[in-house]
C-alpha cells in the first residue's frame, strides 16, 4: 500500500464464492494451522485476557423509547476482533447483527461482515461478506476434531439441528471421513428438516440419509454426532439432552450450540475436548457463577463444575495440545469424546485472509478508495 492513499478490496458474497470460500478441505487445513499458532501464543482476541469471544450488545426486555428495539430470540449485535500471526499475519474484526425475525424478510438470522486491517496502521485491506465464510469456518473447526478424534472407520453420523451450521459440519465430516454410509437427521420444523435432507442427498448421493423423530434415535449407533441447535438460553433444563446410555462406545459428539448431559457422566466418564480452553475460562470469568445459563455449550458447564470444585482443569483437554503432540489423540480405547466448539474471531481472520489473498491473485472484487490524502491528521 502506498500511504497516505488508502484503497481496500470489497468482496460481496458472489466474489467470496469465486475466491474459494467454500473450499472445505482448505478451510480445515487453515483451522488446523490456526490452532497450532494459538497454542504457540501467536494470536490475540478481545478483552484484557486476550481470549474474549467479543463484545456483545443486547437490547432490554422493555424500553421507554419507542424507537429502541427490545429483546428477542437471537437479537443482538456483536464485534469480534482478532489478530493471528504466522503465515496469516493479519488483524481483523467480524461484525454482525442477529434477529430470528429476519427469516420473515427472506434474510438469514445473522448478517455478517469481516474487515481485514493492516496490523501496523489499522488501515482497511478488505471488507467482505462473511455469512458463508463464518459458516464454513464454523464447520471446519469441528472438522479438525473429526479428522483427529473420530474413528477412521466411522460409518454413521447423527445430525441434531438441520440448519446452516449442520450443513457445513456435515461437509467437514465428509471431507475427512469420506466412507460415511448413513446420516440420520433430527429437526423440529418439517420444512427445514426436508430442506436439509434434500440438500444432503444432492451433495452426497451415495449415502443413506433420512430423518428421525428423536435425539435418541440420532445418537444411538452413531460414530459421529453433530449438534447445532438454536435454543433459548437461561434454563439448562430446556437445552437438548443426550443420555449416556444412548451413546455408542468410541463416539465423538461435537457441539457448536446448546447441549446437555448428566453431570455424573461429564465428571466421571466423558472426555471433554475444547477448541480453545482459554475461551471457556474467559467466559467463566466474565459470566460467573453460572456461565452455562448464558453460553449453553457443554464445556461451559464443565467450567462451572470446575468453579464449584466438582471437576479439575486437568479433566479438560485442548485440541491445540493434541495437534502439537503435547497430549495423546486418545487417552483410552472406546472413549466417548464431547468436543465443544465456541467460535472465535481468529477463525474468521484465518480463513478470511486466505480468501482475500486468493481474490487478489485472481483479480476478484471491487477496489474502493478510502481517501487519497486524509483531510484530518
Amino acid at each position: 500500500m502506498s500511504y497516505p492513499k488508502v484503497d481496500f478490496l470489497y468482496l460481496n458474497e458472489s466474489d467470496m464464492i469465486a475466491a474459494g470460500v467454500k473450499n472445505m478441505t482448505g478451510c480445515i487445513e487453515a483451522m488446523e494451522e490456526m490452532f497450532k499458532l494459538m497454542k504457540a501464543g501467536n494470536y490475540r482476541m478481545g478483552g484484557a485476557n486476550g481470549n474474549s469471544h467479543g463484545c456483545m450488545m443486547m437490547f432490554p426486555e422493555s424500553s421507554p423509547f419507542p424507537e429502541m428495539p427490545v429483546d428477542g430470540p437471537d437479537r443482538r449485535f456483536m464485534a469480534m476482533p482478532a489478530y493471528l500471526g504466522g503465515k496469516f499475519d493479519m488483524a481483523g474484526m467480524k461484525w454482525y447483527g442477529s434477529n430470528c425475525e429476519n427469516k420473515e424478510k427472506g434474510l438469514p438470522r445473522s448478517i455478517l461482515m469481516l474487515t481485514l486491517n493492516d496490523k501496523d496502521t489499522g488501515a482497511p485491506l478488505a471488507y467482505m461478506s462473511a455469512n458463508i465464510l463464518s459458516a464454513y469456518r464454523t464447520g471446519a473447526v469441528p472438522g479438525v476434531g473429526y479428522k483427529y478424534l473420530s474413528k477412521p472407520d466411522a460409518k454413521t453420523v447423527g445430525i441434531i439441528g438441520p440448519g446452516v451450521m449442520s450443513k457445513t459440519a456435515l461437509a467437514a465430516i465428509m471431507a475427512v471421513r469420506p466412507d460415511i454410509q448413513t446420516i440420520k437427521v433430527k429437526g423440529r420444523g418439517a420444512k427445514s428438516l426436508q430442506d436439509f435432507i434434500d440438500y444432503a442427498k444432492a451433495e452426497y448421493p451415495n449415502v443413506d440419509i433420512y430423518s428421525v423423530s428423536s435425539i435418541e434415535e440420532a445418537v444411538r449407533d452413531s460414530d459421529i454426532v453433530s449438534a447445532s441447535t438454536s435454543t433459548p438460553t437461561g434454563d439448562p433444563e430446556l437445552y437438548p439432552y443426550i443420555a449416556e446410555e444412548w451413546i455408542k462406545p468410541g463416539a465423538l459428539i461435537s457441539s457448536t450450540a446448546a447441549l446437555r448431559f448428566d453431570d455424573d457422566f461429564i465428571i466421571n466418564r466423558a472426555r471433554t475436548v475444547t477448541d480453545n480452553i482459554m475461551l471457556y475460562e474467559a467466559w467463566e470469568e466474565e459470566m460467573k457463577p453460572d456461565a452455562y445459563h448464558i453460553v449453553p455449550i457443554p464445556a461451559v458447564r464443565v467450567m462451572d463444575l470446575i468453579a464449584q470444585g466438582k471437576m479439575t482443569s486437568e479433566q479438560v483437554d485442548d485440541l491445540g495440545d493434541i495437534l502439537t503432540g503435547k497430549i495423546p489423540v486418545h487417552r483410552k480405547e472406546d472413549e466417548i469424546i464431547i468436543y465443544s466448539v465456541g467460535g472465535m474471531p481468529v477463525e474468521d481472520v484465518a480463513w478470511g485472509t486466505i480468501v482475500y489473498r486468493n481474490a487478489l491473485e485472481k483479480g476478484i472484487g471491487t477496489k474502493l478508495n478510502l481517501w487519497e490524502t486524509p483531510q484530518m491528521i
